[in-house]
């Protein structure tokens, strides 16, 4: 069995699970606690870090994307990225976006201290991290909504990995409640269309230990 090494708010752990999903690939899930630093789990990924995907003849791959993209490569009945060079260069242009400058603008100043911090008893929330974070993701929604003013998902007209790197980053923000819906109807819109996809539903019943989400998290229609 094909064996997943994630951590449950991990936007990067998360896209991959989308992804696996998306292709119809069996999968089973293991929380791996990065911190206690476990022998056996460097040794799959001397890193120390999540996702780490196992498949099923003991190949191990790490980092999300280079794991996104071998699954899509070898098994291709779902294609996910692009069947033409221009399409492929666009989904891996905002996949990029969304795993770099979302993450370091957005999702590591709200879900990194408002939740990660502490959950690892790293200390208190650094303040001014979080009004960046809040500050910060209106520009971003606003960008999605800029992208669906004439597409029908982000990268164009099929679902692809940019739109599961933006709804796994959005979701992990979703869970703690920062994300403001109401202000971007158009983003909030594409996110509905996103979180009714049946790749998306396993993540929607996560529940972290001592954290629960905001009662329109798992709901479809918010």
């Amino acid at each position: 069995m094909r064996q997943l090494y994630h951590l449950w708010l991990h936007p990067f752990s998360r896209k991959v699970r989308i992804a696996l999903m998306e292709k119809g690939l069996e999968f089973e899930l293991k929380v791996e606690k990065i911190w206690e630093r476990r022998t056996e789990f460097l040794s799959l990924n001397p890193a120390g870090d999540v996702p780490v995907l196992v498949e099923p003849d003991g190949t191990i791959l790490t980092d999300s994307q280079i794991i996104v993209e071998y699954i899509d490569e070898v098994y291709n009945s779902v294609n996910l990225i692009g069947r033409d060079p221009l399409q492929r260069a666009e989904t891996r242009r905002l996949t990029t976006w969304f795993d770099k400058k979302f993450n370091a603008e957005v999702t590591e100043n709200l879900v990194g201290e408002k939740m990660m911090k502490q959950f690892l008893k790293m200390g208190e929330p650094h303040g001014p991290a979080i009004r960046a974070g809040h500050a910060n993701i209106h520009y971003h929604l606003d960008y999605i909504s800029f992208l669906l003013e004439k597409r029908r998902w982000l990268a164009g007209e099929q679902f692809s990995l940019a739109d599961i790197t933006a709804a796994a980053h959005l979701s992990a923000i979703d869970y703690i409640g920062d994300v403001p819906w109401d202000r971007h109807p158009a983003a909030k819109d594409w996110y509905a269309k996103v979180k009714s996809r049946p790749s998306f539903k396993p993540l929607l019943n996560d529940v972290i230990p001592g954290f629960s989400p905001p009662q329109h998290y798992s709901a479809k229609n918010f």
